[in-house]
């Protein structure tokens, strides 16, 4: 029986990767949780977040599910192949943000059903937080 990425499951992951944010000590973070196609399921902005948070931890996720790939995979390609990845990023209207912390959701087979972006402190912790929330709604995180 396949996984599907329900409302319910995107709160545990947002409540889990605040909540290991809040242990660790971190920024305010922001959580965006989109599913395969792309679409907002669930976003939150912690208080204290600035103000353009929401965008970055969407186009974090959205950037992971665009290429089939987590950020962290992304950055590293934009390092080795800067003008595909700007190539890209162009094509999706300027919609993805290359670094850590956008980690795709997938199920025990592979298949990918939605991504995590988070972003309010390094790009590390926030991916960190992603794996985290991911993981606690019963999912395989693909960071990249």
């Amino acid at each position: 029986m396949s996984q599907t990425l329900t409302l319910d499951a995107a709160r545990v992951i947002v409540e889990t990767a605040t909540r290991k944010g809040a242990e660790l000590k971190l920024k305010p973070l922001t959580v965006a949780v989109l599913d395969a196609g792309g679409a907002v399921k669930l976003l939150e902005r912690a208080d204290g977040a600035s103000l353009m948070r929401p965008e970055v931890a969407t186009g974090k996720a959205y950037g992971a599910i665009a290429l089939g790939i987590g950020s962290r995979a992304i950055f590293q390609r934009a390092q080795e192949q800067p003008y595909f990845v700007q190539s890209m990023n162009a094509l999706a209207g300027g919609a993805l943000v290359p670094v850590p912390g956008g980690v795709l959701i997938k199920d025990g087979q592979g298949a990918i059903l939605g991504a995590v972006g988070i972003t309010g402190d390094s790009s590390d912790n926030d991916e960190a937080c992603a794996v985290a929330g991911i993981e606690a709604a019963g999912f395989v995180a693909d960071p990249g």
